[in-house]
């Protein structure tokens, strides 16, 4: 707190303005216990204001320094631009997600990954292939390298209760992805009472969600949206339109649920 009669002019104020100190410009007492305090803003406005010794508890002298002193926090900084390099590094390297991956992907994956889905955003795909042609790759791939550009935070991963263990151990040991299994007691222990709206990387097993009401519900949540949907072994899925049944092809299917 400082005293009424440190205010002189040239000092630098904080409390006059709520967002910004102000510089003194002239200081005309009334008695000893108020003054008329004429200063000017950081745009370089003039204006003036009454104080009185009660005014003392809410302003500060601040000390200035040299505009440019460099004697900020340079591991901060450092860090601070590190991680802005990291942000940026796909316009510097179009397969980074190949790069910073445990894997060594070929030539039809990097096509379908890099020239097929990356441009097309939002994305609606069908990765039809033969079993073992890789596309658990392709959709790992995929998903590093739209969390690298920024544009994908949440996605869920829906496959077969087989295959739950070996999707996150592919995404977790070869591109760092740590992906959690639904359970019931996930479900059922989740703080906010909806456990996919607490786990942003999420695997679940197809029969769970297509079986299981209150999980549906809990999915369905208006609040509970994903940047992207990855269905493994999408032929095993079915949909009927008044009485006609139609199937897919041994494939997985991705659909990119909001604008990249």
């Amino acid at each position: 707190m400082l005293k009424l009669e440190e205010l002189t002019p040239g000092a630098s104020v904080r409390g006059i303005l709520p967002h910004s100190a102000v510089t003194v410009v002239s200081v005309q007492w009334h008695g000893s216990e108020a003054l008329t305090l004429v200063y000017r803003d950081a745009s370089g406005q003039v204006a003036d204001e009454l104080l009185f010794r009660q005014d003392e508890e809410r302003l500060e002298i601040v000390a200035l320094g040299r505009p440019w002193s460099f004697d900020g926090n340079g591991a901060a900084f450092r860090l601070v631009a590190e991680a802005h390099r990291i942000r940026l590094a796909y316009l510097f390297d179009p397969l980074l997600a190949v790069h910073t991956s445990l894997v060594e992907p070929l030539p039809h994956q990097i096509t379908a990954v890099y020239e097929a889905m990356l441009p097309r955003q939002p994305l609606r795909f069908l990765l039809a292939d033969d079993p073992g042609a890789g596309k658990t790759i392709m959709a790992g791939l995929l998903i590093r390298e739209l969390m690298v550009r920024g544009d994908l935070e949440r996605c869920l991963i829906v496959c077969p209760g087989n295959l739950v263990e070996q999707w996150q151990d592919e995404l977790t040991r070869r591109f760092h992805l740590p992906f959690e299994i639904l359970t019931n007691d996930k479900l059922e222990a989740a703080r906010t009472g909806n456990w996919f709206l607490e786990q942003n990387l999420v695997i679940a097993r197809l029969d769970k969600l297509a079986r299981d009401e209150q999980a549906q519900q809990k999915l369905a949540a208006p609040a509970n949206r994903y940047d992207l949907v990855v269905v493994d072994e999408a032929h095993k899925l079915a949909a009927s339109f008044f009485g006609a049944r139609s199937s897919t092809p041994n494939a997985t299917a991705l659909a990119s649920c909001s604008p990249a």
